[in-house]
């Protein structure tokens, strides 16, 4: 994995058509936004990995 520090207003390239750029810090979150072509899904992940079942209790 590569981790990069960035401030507010600096970008992130990836290839060349997807650019992330960081819009915000606030009280330990990160606000940013997704430049990227029509034709490419941008999602988060809670959105597409299952969610663990929680064990009821008896």
């Amino acid at each position: 994995m590569l981790c990069l520090t960035r401030r507010i207003g600096e970008r992130i390239l990836i290839g060349k058509d997807v650019v992330i750029e960081v819009r915000g810090v606030e009280q330990g979150r990160v606000r940013i936004g997704v430049i990227a072509p029509r034709d490419t899904t941008v999602l988060r992940e809670e959105l597409v990995s299952p969610k663990p079942a929680v064990a009821e209790k008896p």
